[in-house]
C-alpha cells in the first residue's frame, strides 16, 4: 500500500499548478521544483554563488552549501516535493546554475535510497510512501533506540551529560510555545540523536537516520493531518529523559516504546482516507 497525493488532501503550500507533462506513472501531478529550491537553506552550488559547477558542496565566507543530493532529499523528506511528483533534471540544473550531470547523479543516489524512482523513457518521480517501508523504518528505529536509551540509562558516556537533553527539551518547549513547527521538528531529531551520543553509540545514529526517510515523510504528513500533538510528544520526550536520569534502563525502554508506538496502528491512522491509497 502506498501513499500518493490526491486532490487537496496533501496539498503543499506554495506549490504551483502543473501541466500534463508533470503527470507521472503514479497518476500524480506536482508543481515545479524550481519554486521550492528557494525555500531551502541558502543554495550556493552554482558557480555564480561561489559554489562548484559540478554540484558538489562548497563553502564561501563561512556559508555551508548543500549538494544537489542534500537539497532534493530535504525537499522530498519535508514533503515539499510530493509523493508521485515528477522531477525535471533540466529545471533543477537551471535553478541551481549547474550542469545536468550532477543532478542526474543525485537522482541516481536518491533512487538507491528509494526516495526517487527513475522510469526509463519517462523521467524521475518522487516515490510514493509505502506502508511496508514505513513499518520497516519504525522497526529499525525502535530496535536501535531501545539499545541507545538502555545504555544511556545504565552506562552513559562520561564525556556527555544529561543536561544536554534537558537543554534540548527546554528549547523544544519554547518552539512549541511559539508554534514554530520547523524548529520543533529539528529539535526532535536533535534529541533522538543525543540519546545515541549519551549512550556511547553516536555512530549508530547514521545507520538509524538512513532508514528514516519514509518515516519522516509520514511524520510530516501526519502532522499536517493534525494526528500528532506537539505537547504529547514533548511529554513523551521528558519521560524518556527522566528515566535516563533515574538510571533505569527498563523504564527508559518503556518510555521509548510508548513514544514510538505501534507502527501498524500509526500507519492505519494515516491511511484511513481511501483517496490516499495507491
Amino acid at each position: 500500500m502506498c501513499l500518493q497525493h490526491a486532490g487537496s488532501d496533501i496539498s503543499i503550500a506554495g506549490s504551483g499548478s502543473a501541466d500534463r507533462s508533470d503527470r507521472g506513472p503514479f497518476g500524480n501531478r506536482g508543481g515545479g521544483v524550481a519554486g521550492h529550491l528557494g525555500t531551502t537553506a541558502r543554495i550556493g552550488t552554482g558557480a555564480a554563488n561561489g559554489g562548484s559547477p559540478d554540484g558538489r558542496a562548497a563553502r564561501s565566507g563561512g556559508q555551508h552549501y548543500l549538494s544537489v543530493f542534500d537539497i532534493l532529499r530535504e525537499l522530498i523528506v519535508t514533503v515539499r516535493l510530493r509523493p508521485g511528483q515528477r522531477i525535471s533534471e533540466k529545471e533543477i540544473a537551471a535553478a541551481l546554475g549547474i550542469s545536468k550531470t550532477p543532478v542526474r547523479e543525485a537522482l541516481i543516489r536518491l533512487d538507491e535510497v528509494n526516495l526517487v524512482r527513475i522510469v526509463p523513457q519517462s523521467g524521475s518521480y518522487v516515490t510514493p510512501i509505502c506502508t511496508v517501508r514505513y513499518a520497516t523504518a519504525c522497526f529499525i528505529r525502535l530496535q536501535l533506540e531501545i539499545g541507545a536509551v538502555r545504555d544511556a540509562a545504565a552506562r552513559p558516556d562520561p564525556r556527555y551529560r544529561i543536561g544536554d537533553l534537558d537543554e534540548i527539551l527546554a528549547r523544544q518547549a519554547e518552539a512549541l510555545a511559539r508554534q514554530d513547527a520547523a524548529a520543533f521538528r529539528e529539535l526532535d531529531e536533535r534529541l533522538h540523536r543525543q540519546l545515541f551520543v549519551l549512550s556511547g553509540h553516536a555512530d549508530a545514529w547514521a545507520t538509524a537516520r538512513r532508514a528514516q526517510f519514509d518515516l519522516n515523510r509520514v511524520r510530516l504528513i501526519r502532522r499536517r493531518h493534525r494526528i500528532v500533538g506537539g505537547a504529547r510528544v514533548l511529554g513523551e520526550h521528558a519521560a524518556i529523559v527522566e528515566a535516563i536520569r533515574a538510571r533505569d534502563p527498563q523504564r527508559a525502554e518503556g518510555a521509548l516504546r510508548a513514544h514510538i508506538g505501534d507502527p501498524e496502528r500509526k500507519a492505519d491512522a494515516l491511511f484511513t482516507d481511501e483517496r490516499l491509497r495507491g
